[in-house]
């Protein structure tokens, strides 16, 4: 592709904060601290998790940069960024989160494969770009299409990025044509977060958002979009993120048994104290994030002081000062929200956080009844210890 320099040009790192936890290094991995994390309810970008599974790509040239449309379809197309740039531009809110979320937890009671990270592979940003559904209409796929007239039934997103399990390959991922195609999903062709062009770190110039999907479908420094009869047929698609039983091993896992994950479910952490903390007073207060995936909202965060003997309902916001309605038009239906919650504890303490969303779906209580190999979608109960006194005894 014009534009796109070559490998000995990815050394270039780009300027990181340096209280981001760095999980690896190459490819770099990096997530904030916890209250980091929860400092906003819209992530800087400084703070926003970096996950990536190959070097770093630079595209120095935006005027040659393209994006070629291609596939089950009448007419390809070549895509530059001020053809996109004409489309009109929506704003997303919408949290983004590594199906690998909480995995180190999950390590703990077994081990897992992949890169272990704690409760901050996530975060939640202003997405500004074009509906793919609007772009997908300029090669003639109307809206709300779940088959093109020449079988296509995918949208492949195809990266710049190249990572050692395509064996040298690019990165590439796919979701449904309906979903693609529905601007009711608020799938985007991003080039703006938070207000600002994107950084090479999260895609520059261009990346896709979907809303509600684990985000390794969400790829960054977009190549190409393929109409596909089938789901993509890549690496990440077929022999990662799937969800096996806690019976699989790697002796006998068959990855043609599971789907790709899509969705995340129902998810939340407590952001304002560590795994372990020692707090000087018993009055407290509990704080952290909830999110459900596919677009529903949380319809309740409850809390424990006594390991999920009891139980109180926290408060859940978005925005300040104006009240969060699961599912209301008024919320950000893509977007988590905050917690909080006040306690009395007693000298010792484990407080636990569950969500509930809209669909009545509940965080499951242990790690054991959903522990997978890969160390995908821990959603178990998430719980720390709290003991009153000085941190010194």
């Amino acid at each position: 592709m014009p534009g796109i320099k070559g490998p000995s040009d990815y050394s270039r790192e780009p300027p990181r904060h340096p209280r981001l936890k760095i999980n690896a290094k190459e490819p770099f991995n990096a997530e904030p601290t916890r209250s980091d994390l929860i400092s906003a309810y819209v992530t800087p970008v400084d703070f926003f998790y970096k996950r990536n599974h190959g070097p770093i790509p630079v595209v120095d040239d935006i005027e040659r940069y393209s994006v070629s449309l291609c596939g089950l379809i009448k007419n390809s197309k070549e895509l530059f960024m001020k053809d996109i740039w004409k489309l009109p531009k929506y704003t997303v809110t919408a949290t983004l989160q590594c199906a690998g979320n909480r995995r180190t937890a999950m390590s703990k009671s077994r081990t897992v494969k992949g890169v272990g990270w704690d409760i901050s592979a996530i975060g939640n940003a202003v997405w500004g770009g074009a509906k793919l559904a609007d772009v997908l209409e300029l090669v003639g796929i109307p809206y709300l299409t779940n088959i093109t007239q020449s079988g296509g039934k995918h949208v492949e997103f195809v990266s710049i990025d190249k990572c050692k399990e395509e064996n040298g390959g690019p990165y590439k991922a796919s979701i449904p044509l309906s979903q693609a195609t529905n601007p009711e999903a608020d799938v985007l062709l991003a080039y703006e977060m938070n207000g600002e062009p994107l950084n090479r770190d999260h895609g520059y110039p261009l990346r896709v958002v979907v809303p509600g999907v684990i985000g390794a479908r969400s790829v960054k420094w977009l190549e190409s979009i393929n109409i596909i009869a089938e789901e993509c047929q890549g690496f990440f698609m077929q022999k990662d993120y799937k969800m096996f039983p806690p019976t699989v091993n790697w002796d006998n896992i068959n990855w043609s048994t599971r789907r790709p994950q899509m969705d995340f479910p129902v998810q939340s952490a407590i952001c304002s104290l560590e795994d372990v903390s020692v707090v000087k007073h018993g009055k407290i207060t509990i704080k952290g994030y909830a999110v459900a995936g596919g677009g529903r909202g949380i319809e309740r965060v409850d809390v424990s002081i006594d390991g999920g003997k009891t139980w109180v309902e926290a408060t859940r916001y978005q925005r300040t000062g104006i009240p969060y309605v699961a599912d209301d038009s008024s919320s950000d239906r893509w977007a988590w929200v905050f917690f909080e919650a006040e306690a009395n504890i007693p000298q010792s303490a484990e407080i636990v956080a569950k969500a509930v969303d809209i669909s009545g779906n509940v965080q499951p209580e242990s790690i054991d009844s959903i522990w997978n190999l890969r160390g995908i979608l821990n959603t178990s109960w998430h719980r720390v210890q709290v003991r009153v006194g000085q941190a010194n005894l």
